[in-house]
């Protein structure tokens, strides 16, 4: 989404250690809603002891308390949330933060564009047999398999796999073009709808290299061929910035509409609870 605003590297890690790069001139910000995400608190530990500048965004917890003993300066969140129900807080702080680092310019604008860009579209999304309603009705029965582009769309696309598998409790896959077009692709020559009752959503953008779109034609036809039905997911806002937040939310009421008409809770995330537990 910053692609085009940061002129410095920026690495999203997910993992218990730093990368070996990382040393007293890194900025590492921990982000975790609950503050007890434990490959945070480990990463958290492991920059203290490199001396990294160190941020850490959180409604408290372990992370937060590591913090205060360091003299680390904290971003509180508000509490009450699920993290995937927190995304405009946990976002927005970020965006702030590197924005009085002077590592991006002001987005003020942007945040509230997006944040009445959001109100706009609940109202849309509770109204009757919206589209995104209509979205969630097409994906009952099979498995989604969610295709966005690499650099653009990636970051919808995983969410709406993560989205699906929370909220709606249902497997779903997520690649990216043009990366799927040199593997992936393959599999599907020997699609049998009974054995994988798959469906296709693609999320693009106006703005996709001409390349790209000649990609998501040829991957359409294939798909046509199997007789496997396609959702294209494209928001028409101005800008990209404003299309990106559009398809998240988007995206985000499929996967509750989902849940509701597969007769699951989407708050419920008894797995992660029961991991959570084992793993204490």
């Amino acid at each position: 989404m910053l692609q085009d605003d940061i002129n410095i590297t920026f690495f999203v890690n997910r993992n218990y250690n730093l990368p070996s790069f990382a040393d007293d001139n890194t900025l590492v910000i921990a982000s975790s809603y609950s503050g007890n995400t434990e490959e945070t608190i480990s990463v958290l530990q492991e920059a203290i002891e490199k001396k990294c500048n160190v941020v850490v965004i959180t409604t408290g917890g372990k992370a937060a308390k590591i913090a205060n003993d360091n003299n680390i300066p904290v971003v509180k969140l508000k509490e009450g949330y699920q993290p995937r129900y927190a995304l405009g807080l946990s976002l927005f702080s970020l965006i702030v933060v590197l924005q009085e680092l002077g590592l991006i310019s002001e987005q003020n604008l942007f945040i509230e564009k997006s944040i009445e860009l959001w109100k706009n579209r609940s109202a849309q999304f509770s109204s009757e047999n919206n589209f995104a309603f209509e979205s969630a009705q097409s994906l009952i029965g099979f498995t989604p398999v969610i295709y966005s582009v690499a650099g653009l769309t990636s970051s919808a696309g995983y969410r709406l796999k993560c989205q699906l598998n929370e909220n709606s409790k249902l497997h779903a896959f997520h690649n990216v073009v043009p990366e799927m077009n040199h593997n992936e692709i393959v599999g599907w020559e020997s699609y049998i709808e009974k054995s994988f009752p798959a469906i296709i959503v693609n999320i693009s953008d106006s703005s996709c290299h001409p390349r790209i779109l000649k990609r998501f034609d040829f991957l359409n036809e294939l798909f046509s061929k199997a007789n496997i039905d396609v959702i294209n997911l494209i928001s028409n806002e101005n800008n990209f910035k404003g299309r990106l937040m559009d398809l998240i939310y988007l995206c985000d009421w499929i996967s509750f509409y989902v849940a509701l008409q597969r007769g699951y809770d989407p708050s419920e995330i008894d797995n992660i609870i029961n991991l959570k537990n084992r793993l204490a």
